[in-house]
């Protein structure tokens, strides 16, 4: 199983200041077999980021107000990290991040967070688009 989960895994970002929710995200994408590089509530928290990720799950109302969509700008400049927003918000994106595959909205099942990092993970092929994870714009 070990071999399994580096191949078909992949280095996850969390960016979510609920503490709950965040941990319900990385309890998540471990059962799946990805490796969650880290969780930050804040965009300062970025600045500590050890390891790229591949692909970043991004709320967009953190501890330190509406940054999330710099939070995912700044991961796709910086690493061109596939987004992923996971909001009950999604108007409040303004202009994606230009790596921004897609929307998850909360509350999200397993299901949907899973889909979308594998969406994400294959190279986002235009005919296997997750119902869930809704388009931007």
């Amino acid at each position: 199983m070990g071999a399994a989960m580096t191949e078909g895994g992949g280095k996850v970002l969390i960016v979510e200041d609920e503490f709950l929710v965040a941990l319900q995200l990385e309890d998540i994408l471990s059962g799946g077999g990805h490796a969650v590089v880290g969780t930050v509530p804040d965009l300062a928290g970025l600045g500590g980021l050890a390891e790229a990720p591949d692909v970043a799950l991004v709320d967009l109302n953190l501890r330190d107000g509406l940054t999330g969509p710099a939070a995912a700008r700044h991961l796709a400049g910086q690493f061109g990290a596939q987004v992923i927003y996971v909001t009950a918000n999604p108007g409040q994106i303004g202009t994606p991040a230009e790596t921004a595959i897609g929307v998850v909205q909360k509350p999200f099942t397993r299901q949907s967070i899973l889909a979308a990092i594998a969406y994400a993970l294959a190279g986002c092929p235009a005919a296997g688009r997750p119902a869930d994870l809704e388009p931007l714009g």
